[in-house]
């Protein structure tokens, strides 16, 4: 295959690491002054590789996908899916950044470049059919996070935040270089196809460590149990924005690549990883639904949500089916509405002098000073915890449905019956928003775009999203076919 070919088909990670390699140079000839320019030159770059990625899946010598460089990379229904939904969290993202660190004048024009450089990383982690290829793209997007985690330098707890994710994130890089090393040991290439041909049978103890190592690594990146305790620490203290970020982008490419690397890579190996992967999910809805209850934090709150959220993901995932792998991409989509919402949200708790809020006592009250942001907040608690009619509903019947349909009906109920716990915490704050003596410290200061941001969201989330199933179900359908 030429080298045109494979350049064509990295196109839009190449147009994005040109964009930001420029906007590096405008934000350092331009100062701090340059902030808001690079900010929205920055999202137009996405755009950008947004209509290059639609102009490549539209293509129909890359209906069935194409492979570049030499099979490292691969451009596919499956990758373009999880890059569209990356690219779009991303801009969504910068949309809301600028108002945030700006009331406290700490705005800088390097934050939308991290940004792009996590997006390159993301978009070769979801392509990524090499463990050398996986491995670049993880650490791209990684570098970017530990700096973004710790953007506001004057703020101890971003500084700490930051260093926790440094350091948990350096032991989980280790943890999968080794388990990649022992499975290129035994099956003597890092190629997924190729490991997948090799790696046959009953496995013996060396591969199965790898295949342990590699989910371990790869499970911290989704923080999943029990690799989860970074979340709760980081999402507290990062800027919201960046937490906000952290749970809807990178999640998407992790959890992507999750479903890459087992499927493609030890998909033969079904009874290995499908064990491991059916504890880890119920362990993470059981967790993030009982430790989520005390937090008084809402950001602590929304990180244990997102725990919640990866073990019902997983459910997709442990079924190993072309329907359970759709089920999860759809659900996927709807969580990164749900949870960008509620961090939205987030954003818009303020006090008088512009201050951020992020107590559970802070809400109460609010539907009556901001009754527009307690129904959305009201719509994304619920379909977080997947009350019917809500959208968020129809996401977790999809993937307990695919549960059930690949017989494992004992995970579905344990899923369902986990559900209910989770929506204890999630109704308890329409509560404080509804019936709480008002505490009066949320003023109106409500922005037109994280205004219109938050009703477009809780919108697709309401039940009005099903509209959208006609549109979102082949897409799914077909980014999971192509990975079988």
């Amino acid at each position: 295959m030429d080298i045109g070919h494979s350049l064509w088909l990295v196109s839009p990670e190449i147009f994005l690491t040109v964009s930001s390699l420029i906007l590096l140079m405008v934000a350092a000839w331009g100062g701090e002054k340059s902030a808001r320019l690079v900010t929205i030159l920055s999202a137009a770059a996405l755009f950008g590789a947004l209509i290059l990625l639609m102009a490549l899946a539209h293509m129909p010598e890359f209906k069935d996908g194409a492979s570049a460089f030499s099979d490292q990379y691969r451009m596919d229904a499956f990758g373009s899916a999880s890059k569209f939904l990356i690219y779009l969290a991303a801009i969504i993202s910068l949309m809301v950044a600028p108002r945030f660190f700006q009331g406290g004048g700490k705005y800088r024009p390097e934050y939308p470049v991290l940004i792009l450089f996590a997006c390159i990383g993301m978009g070769m982690m979801v392509s990524a059919t090499d463990m050398m290829t996986l491995y670049i793209g993880l650490e791209l997007n990684s570098l970017s996070a530990y700096v973004l985690a710790s953007f506001i330098r004057t703020d101890i707890r971003s500084s700490e935040a930051g260093l926790k994710y440094f350091v948990l994130g350096a032991l989980a890089s280790g943890m999968l270089l080794f388990g990649i090393s022992l499975v290129y040991g035994f099956a003597g290439s890092t190629s997924f196809a190729v490991i997948g041909e090799t790696l046959t049978g009953d496995l013996s103890t060396g591969p199965l460590i790898g295949l342990v190592l590699v989910l371990s690594g790869l499970a911290f990146k989704i923080s999943a149990v029990p690799f989860h305790m970074w979340t709760p620490d980081v999402y507290e203290g990062a800027p919201t924005p960046v937490s906000a970020f952290f749970a809807s982008a990178p999640k998407v490419a992790a959890v992507a690549l999750t479903a890459r690397v087992i499927i493609e890579a030890f998909g033969g190996q079904t009874s290995a990883w499908q064990q491991i992967i059916v504890f880890v999910a119920l362990a993470s809805i059981i967790l993030g639904a009982v430790a989520a209850i005390g937090q008084q934090n809402i950001k602590r709150l929304l990180a244990y949500s997102s725990i919640n959220n990866v073990g019902f993901l997983l459910i997709g995932l442990a079924t190993g089916t072309a329907q359970g792998i759709s089920a999860m991409m759809f659900y996927l989509a709807i969580y990164v509405a749900m949870t960008l919402g509620s961090f939205i949200c987030v954003l818009e708790m303020r006090d008088k002098d512009g201050k951020s809020l992020e107590s559970l006592s802070s809400l109460a009250g609010l539907s009556q000073t901001r009754p527009g942001l307690a129904a959305a907040f009201a719509v994304f608690m619920f379909s977080l915890a997947g009350i019917p009619p809500l959208f968020g509903f129809w996401g977790k019947f999809m993937v307990f449905d695919a549960a059930v349909a690949a017989g494992m009906l004992p995970l579905a109920v344990i899923g369902i019956a986990a559900s209910v716990i989770g929506a204890f915490y999630y109704i308890k704050i329409v509560k404080i928003i509804y019936f709480d003596d008002p505490a009066g410290e949320i003023v109106a200061t409500g922005h037109k775009t994280e205004n219109g941001l938050i009703a477009l969201l809780a919108l697709f989330v309401s039940p009005l999203g099903y509209l959208a199933i006609p549109f979102m179900a082949p897409i799914t359908t077909a980014a999971a076919a192509s990975l079988f």
